[in-house]
């Protein structure tokens, strides 16, 4: 995630001007989601994305030709990606539409832009705000409903949340567990594995996890924070630890909950936790058998359906 902060930030050290283009807001099937950013220095080099192809091409060149001019100038750019759009069209025939913000950086930004880089590298939450006269980063802030800005047009307006990253919390050292940290190890995810053996070869040569514990599965309420950044998978040895796990997290908000198994042994936990009086509306919020019916067989596939149902709920 710190790879274009970085990449800004080496820029300004040698003292080159960028333009920060940040996708702000996205309609229909827009290539480009909000919060994508790219990065074009004036040595001519780029990184990141705003959603590919000729639009982005086209607004990777517009970048280069004005910070050659020296003018320093910050605006608004909407890119229509239907065939017919006329002079806002972006090239593309995808349809949807996508709200592409130019903010100049030069020298005096570099402050602020290592306080990102930090704030993100230690987990330390913070606002990133960016409109048409400033970039400001609030760190130890949260953003809320209340001041989570978005705003479109000539007075335009952005926020964003960092330094707080989505984590998945998973139940389970084996095979599945093992894969599921890799694929989570690229996606931005900080991962954590729990298993309560002793000795296991897939925990030891887990080296994709960020960390790995071995626990008591009878105490594990602490262990799990709540947030909308929070994601649970129970994959563990036994149905009857997962029926323990699942008890001790129904209770907590959380983004996401998933618990592997067959359809007789989901039913058969839930008929159990049912019994102990957790109603039907907290077991609903349970994906269980976990992940998207892609047919899966193998440990790799089946990591592969749970990560893809994982990113659809965080693009939800």
């Amino acid at each position: 995630m710190t790879n274009i902060w970085n990449f800004i930030a080496e820029k300004l050290k040698d003292n080159h001007t960028l333009y920060l283009m940040v996708n702000i807001e996205s309609y229909g099937s827009s290539p480009g989601k909000k919060g994508f950013k790219m990065a074009v220095s004036s040595d001519g080099s780029i990184n990141g994305s705003i959603g590919g192809g000729v639009m982005e091409r086209n607004l990777a060149e517009k970048s280069r030709q004005l910070l050659k001019t020296k003018k320093r100038t910050t605006f608004l750019l909407e890119q229509d990606h239907h065939p017919k759009a006329g002079k806002e069209g972006s090239g593309m025939i995808c349809s949807g539409k996508q709200s592409v913000a130019f903010f100049q950086l030069d020298v005096k930004h570099l402050a602020t832009i290592q306080e990102i880089i930090t704030s993100i590298e230690q987990n330390i939450p913070g606002v990133l705000r960016i409109s048409s006269d400033h970039l400001l980063f609030d760190k130890g802030t949260i953003l809320t409903t209340e001041n989570n800005q978005i705003q479109t047009g000539e007075q335009w307006k952005f926020t964003e949340q960092l330094g707080l990253p989505d984590h998945l919390y998973i139940f389970g050292a084996g095979h599945v567990g093992l894969a599921l940290s890799q694929i989570f190890s690229i996606l931005d995810f900080q991962v954590t594995i729990f298993d309560n053996r002793q000795g296991l070869n897939t925990f030891e040569e887990n080296i994709f996890a960020d960390h790995k514990k071995i626990i008591d599965y009878q105490k594990i309420e602490k262990l799990i924070p709540e947030g909308e950044n929070i994601y649970v998978v129970v994959m563990s040895f036994t149905h009857k630890n997962d029926e323990l796990i699942i008890r001790q997290l129904l209770p907590k908000k959380l983004k996401y909950l998933g618990m592997m198994g067959s359809t007789m042994k989901v039913k058969t936990i839930f008929d159990t936790l049912q019994k102990e009086g957790f109603h039907q509306s907290q077991l609903d919020k349970i994906d269980a058998p976990i992940g998207l019916e892609i047919g899966s067989e193998t440990p790799s596939e089946i990591a592969i359906s749970i990560a893809a149902k994982i990113i659809s709920v965080r693009r939800d």
